[in-house]
């Protein structure tokens, strides 16, 4: 590990990734009067402010599909999510093989996208401050650079964590009261034409009714009675939610019922992002345009008006010509750019370079000299 570089310009920087040729390249999100210096005296100055979107913090089904474990004492192997010891011995040592597919980093966009909305609409950034790329692996880094938030410290931080996360957040707050179990919100008129978290609730209340079918309910503790009261009624409490922000038209729905769907709903509004990473004013990050180590894959930005059509199979390939050999000891089907391969089990095969060296770095294959 080579730590404590700077360079005044550009070019130094490229001759010595050149000469060095590392595994990685990761910079700091932080500013030092003397960058250089051992960590206790490089007099810190700010930090830009950083998150990290990544799809193993996000749970999907597709992960009983693609990612296995087994264990290294007594070989005992299952798939999806790694319990924290061998179910078989108690071993807790496991070897895993993580493979993040479409559908993975689809959620980690979706995500990215929500965090994005809650920058410029809530906190009030615009896109000059903000710029976003592609990990080259698992997911998204999002930084913020602007002077407002340059010096801001750790608990400063974690405050928006906390917002863009929803962690503490109470509902009573935002319109659910016990005054009266008619007055779903505090005020007149639509509560979608309000800001913050009392919006992003009413939102994410009325698009889960919308689309919620009796197994939703029933999943977010919800009585058969009350989610059938619910169905039945679907226009009548999204009308009255729309124009009113209230239920009164419908009987039985109370204010507890009303609590968990807005609860649920917060949990479908917030952003989920390591939180770690927010708070720290020291953090290293993977520098922008370099290779990823478990992927081949380039970290690229792009702009943020263009997150929606960014397709990482395509435009974070960086090895674009060749070919070579490779034995494969298990892969799912995958694509890069317009062309799908595999799946594969402890066969030879040719493979474009970038498919190649994407299964090398996976740790599922060997090349075949």
């Amino acid at each position: 590990m080579l730590r404590h570089k700077s360079f005044k310009q550009v070019n130094e920087l490229k001759r010595f990734l050149q000469n060095c040729v590392p595994s990685d390249a990761y910079c700091s999100c932080a500013y030092y009067e003397e960058p250089e210096a051992e960590m206790d005296e490089k007099d810190w100055l700010g930090a830009d402010l950083i998150f990290d979107i990544d799809a193993d913090h996000i749970p999907t089904p597709c992960n009983k599909i693609h990612d296995s474990w087994v264990c290294s004492s007594c070989s005992f192997s299952g798939k999806g999510v790694v319990p924290e010891r061998c179910p078989a011995c108690g071993n807790e040592k496991l070897k895993v093989k993580v493979w993040h597919c479409e559908v993975c980093l689809s959620s980690a966009k979706t995500e990215s996208i929500k965090l994005l909305d809650m920058l410029i609409s809530d906190f009030g950034f615009s896109e000059k401050d903000i710029h976003i790329f592609f990990s080259g692996n698992r997911g998204y880094h999002i930084y913020v650079e602007n002077k407002a938030i340059r010096a801001l410290d750790a608990i400063s931080r974690k405050e928006i964590v906390d917002y863009v996360s929803g962690l503490g957040l109470d509902v009573s707050f935002h319109g659910l009261r016990k005054k009266s179990l008619r007055e779903v919100h505090s005020s007149q008129g639509s509560p979608l034409d309000e800001f913050g978290w009392r919006k992003r609730l009413a939102s994410g209340m009325h698009n889960f009714i919308l689309e919620a079918k009796e197994e939703n309910l029933r999943q977010i503790g919800l009585t058969k009675k009350i989610a059938e009261t619910i169905l039945q009624n679907k226009n009548v409490i999204l009308k009255n939610w729309l124009d009113r922000g209230m239920w009164s038209a419908v009987r039985g729905i109370g204010l507890e019922t009303r609590k968990k769907l807005a609860e649920y709903s917060a949990k479908l509004q917030s952003a989920n992002i390591d939180t770690v990473v927010t708070t720290d004013i020291h953090r290293l990050i993977r520098l922008d345009g370099t290779l990823h180590g478990k992927t081949g894959f380039r970290k690229v930005e792009f702009p943020v008006s263009a997150i929606d059509d960014f397709d990482p199979f395509r435009s974070a390939v960086a090895f674009k010509t060749g070919a070579a050999t490779v034995f494969v000891s298990d892969a799912p089907e995958f694509r890069i750019g317009d062309e799908m391969f595999g799946p594969y089990r402890k066969q030879s095969v040719e493979l474009p370079t970038a498919a190649a060296m994407l299964l090398v770095c996976k740790g599922r294959a060997e090349v075949i000299e």
